[in-house]
């Protein structure tokens, strides 16, 4: 299956931090990424989730991954907010409380198949803490 998304991440720079470090925050968990400072944040755009999809299995949070991407899903669309201060340690950590400043952003554009597909392939569904394979 060929997957054809367009992920934007974003993240604020606040005065009181470091523009490379939050750089490098975006860039531990997607490496593809390209920041650049405009207006007070940087913004970069991947064409891939597969690194993030690792941090996934690898910290076995799928299904914590797959409430936040169905959550905040408007049409061929699907967004979700991480903290910096994990990210830049390499960790995906979401952020719950609506209010939280400062995460990163991450909002995913799903052109081919469609979001559910794709949410499956980066974050497979479980049963008893273990992936389940959806593609037939």
């Amino acid at each position: 299956m060929i997957y054809r998304v367009e992920a934007e991440v974003t993240a604020p720079v606040y005065d009181t931090e470091v523009t490379d470090r939050v750089a490098d925050a975006i860039t531990e968990l997607f490496p593809g990424a390209e920041p650049e400072l405009r207006h007070g944040e940087l913004t970069a755009t991947v064409h891939d989730l597969e690194h993030f999809s690792e941090l996934l299995h690898r910290q076995e949070i799928l299904d914590t991954a797959r409430g936040a991407f169905l959550s905040n899903r408007r049409g061929d669309t699907f967004s979700f907010r991480l903290k910096k201060q994990a990210a830049f340690q390499g960790v995906v950590n979401f952020v719950v409380e609506p209010g939280e400043l400062g995460a990163i952003t991450v909002r995913v554009t799903v052109e081919e198949p469609d979001v559910e597909s794709y949410v499956d392939h980066v974050a497979p569904p479980t049963e008893e803490g273990e992936p389940v394979d959806v593609s037939g």
